[in-house]
């Protein structure tokens, strides 16, 4: 029998990285003569990123946003070595799996950016399964990520929990029938997290693996 899964999306989740996007867009943006605030920025992290792009970006032309995009990545690879682990993430995917519960990393962070993420948790041997934005044309809030981890997985909605910081991540997952936890990390607050959609929210990964037991991950075990 499959065990249940855990889906995890990974940038201000389970690695601190959501303001290293910021100033990478931000940085982007200046270079390519797009003016885009760094406030407008943040609240896109996580989404598609051919929707990030059109909503902020949606003036300039294809020229110059395909330019945005590419240096985006230049800037954030430089980055980094900035970049670490939340607390208390690789305890809380320990626990996850040592409860008998799939880890699974369901992000539709392109393929360059995921080796940096991988390679800061370090985890490989208990990951189930994982994703990328090679999976899906189109990525959160669309649910398409969240059915592929699913169908990854070998299990369906009732048998999963997915563990998010962003609207679009609650979105994405309430639109594919899963419930949604929500952490503080990404810089959402709780109210924006729940009015989207999430079933709870705890500040960080350590906040959730301390209430793990009272959780919605402990009542898929």
């Amino acid at each position: 029998m499959t065990s249940p899964a855990v889906l995890f999306d990974i940038d201000g989740t389970l690695v601190d990285s959501n303001y290293a996007h910021v100033h990478a867009w931000a940085r982007a943006f200046a270079d390519a003569g797009i003016a885009a605030d760094s406030w407008r920025i943040h609240r896109s992290i996580g989404m598609d990123g051919a929707k990030l792009l059109s909503s902020l970006a949606g003036d300039a032309d294809e020229a110059a946003a395909s330019h945005a995009k590419e240096l985006h990545t230049q800037y954030y690879e430089e980055m980094s070595s900035l970049l670490s682990p939340l607390p208390g993430a690789l305890d809380l995917l320990g626990a996850v799996a040592d409860r008998g519960l799939q880890v699974v990393l369901a992000t539709s962070a392109p393929e360059n950016e995921l080796a940096i993420l991988r390679g800061l948790l370090g985890v490989e041997e208990i990951v189930s399964e994982l994703t990328s934005s090679e999976d899906v044309e189109t990525a959160k809030p669309e649910p398409g990520i969240v059915r592929i981890a699913l169908d990854k997985a070998g299990v369906d909605a009732d048998h999963a929990v997915f563990v998010g910081d962003s609207v679009w991540d609650v979105e994405a997952s309430v639109a594919a029938g899963v419930p949604c936890i929500g952490v503080r990390s990404g810089g959402v607050s709780a109210a924006e997290l729940i009015d989207a959609g999430a079933v709870a929210v705890y500040d960080d990964p350590a906040d959730l693996l301390a209430n793990l037991d009272s959780s919605m991950v402990a009542r898929l075990g």
